[in-house]
């Protein structure tokens, strides 16, 4: 085992041996052999244990074992003694969940502190296994299906081409001692259970269940890579990004096969899950136009032929605007305020506004338009429901929810970024011209 270990790190570029490593060390058979394996194989090394004080005796047993195994292999020791049950308790997490949270966090922090070129882990091709089918009982989609990498940023995997049955030989051949965790044959946990009851009724299947269910995997791993790459070129052609807003063509997607996987992807970062793409796809197909679909931070409207994506909108305080204000901040953005001398060159720009000072009550207001806000648009006689000319504009749902509005008294003079009120416009007349102006 160990030419083919050192042919593998050597192929794959995975350690070293002008650098320094360290190694995560349970004092369990895994571990043990990875160490000795790099002991051998002369890549130098420093020994990490966490000391989860979850077995009491047991565990302070594990952390003596582990030190003198770093004597052994001449490594410097480092160890953590972590309250994994108090941690567990106070992030509402499973004690494996927390366990998972402190040994990784530490590893991290002492590779930082001591200049270390990676951390080294003891899983191998049984442990591969069993992450994909947890990955799939609990729902994660095809690359659940690519289990774990060799390497991924600073966390090296060398052993993952071999059995723990490999391990097992190896161990016995050169006469190793390692720790047996008596957690390790509680069925409570789910990958316990996998592990000693499920998967061993699968490998007896078939005497290739095993061998096929890894080139299974590893096909299927290349394919989703394969939809990855293919998705962002579709992703950059169809999804058009502006002023905030994500928007896609009901053509770019509706007649294609794995639609709704063409709108997870493109949804997921945003909170959406697969259940949502599938209910979004059957809406597109209906027509369900105007139907609004969320998460946390993001909605996402179906506005006639297209899908609409926008931030939900913070809660918006309303801002007073004294006469002598020199400018204001909304979320969308910073105005400066100008007065200028009688009717100057008219400003074209919808983001800013140009009103007859003398036709303004003070204090003015920004606030969020509400249902029933009226106004007497540019250019007309009438006033008019706000959501009457912003559906007339065809503006998405979504922007509507963080449209602002210009309040002078009880008339609105300005929706924010679209139009002025006609009563408030400058005339020959103006004397004064009270120009927002957006940054």
């Amino acid at each position: 085992m160990i030419e083919v270990f050192i042919q593998h790190i050597r192929n794959k570029s995975l350690l070293d041996p002008d650098k320094k490593y360290l190694l995560a060390c349970s004092g369990g058979l895994d571990s043990v052999c990875l160490g000795e394996l790099l002991f051998i194989s002369k890549i130098p090394f420093e020994v990490a244990h966490v000391n989860f004080g979850l077995r009491e005796k047991e565990s302070d047993g594990d952390e003596n074992f582990v030190k003198s195994l770093s004597e052994t292999w001449n490594s410097f020791f480092h160890v953590h003694r972590a309250n994994t049950l108090k941690l567990a308790e106070e992030h509402h997490i499973s004690t494996q969940m927390a366990a998972r949270e402190i040994r990784y966090e530490w590893f991290e922090e002492v590779r930082k502190a001591h200049n270390l070129s990676g951390i080294i882990l003891a899983h191998h091709e049984d442990d591969q296994l069993e992450t994909i089918f947890l990955n799939l009982t609990r729902g994660t989609g095809i690359e659940g299906l690519y289990g774990m990498a060799d390497r991924r940023g600073h966390l090296i995997r060398p052993l993952l081409p071999f059995s723990r049955k490999q391990i097992l030989e190896f161990a016995t051949e050169n006469k190793l001692v390692w720790r047996e965790d008596s957690s390790n044959k509680k069925t409570d946990y789910k990958r316990n259970k996998l592990r000693i009851e499920a998967l061993p009724v699968l490998y007896d299947s078939s005497p290739e269940a095993r061998v096929n269910l890894l080139s299974s995997f590893e096909r299927l791993k290349d394919t989703g890579k394969a939809f990855s790459g293919l998705f962002s070129i579709w992703k950059n052609q169809h999804i058009k990004d502006s002023d905030g807003l994500q928007t896609l063509d009901f053509r770019s997607f509706i007649h294609m096969e794995g639609a709704t996987s063409l709108l997870y992807f493109w949804l997921r970062s945003y909170g959406f899950n697969s259940n949502q793409a599938m209910d979004i796809y059957q809406a597109c197909l209906i027509g369900n136009s105007g139907k609004v679909f969320e998460t946390t931070g993001h909605l996402l409207n179906i506005d006639r032929d297209q899908l609409v994506l926008a931030p939900k909108t913070s809660i918006f305080d309303p801002i007073e605007i004294s006469e002598n204000d020199l400018g204001f901040i909304t979320p969308e953005g910073t105005y400066e305020i100008l007065k200028l001398d009688g009717p100057t060159e008219l400003d074209k720009n919808s983001q800013n506004a140009m009103l007859d000072l003398e036709q303004l009550t003070f204090p003015l207001k920004i606030r969020n338009w509400e249902e029933g806000d009226r106004i007497i648009p540019l250019g007309m006689k009438n006033s008019k429901k706000i959501s009457d000319f912003l559906i007339d504009l065809k503006v998405p749902l979504v922007k509507k929810q963080g449209i602002k509005v210009l309040e002078s008294g009880d008339k609105i003079a300005w929706i924010l970024g679209y139009r002025i009120a006609d009563w408030a416009k400058q005339t020959a007349a103006t004397r004064k011209t009270f120009y927002l102006k957006k940054r």
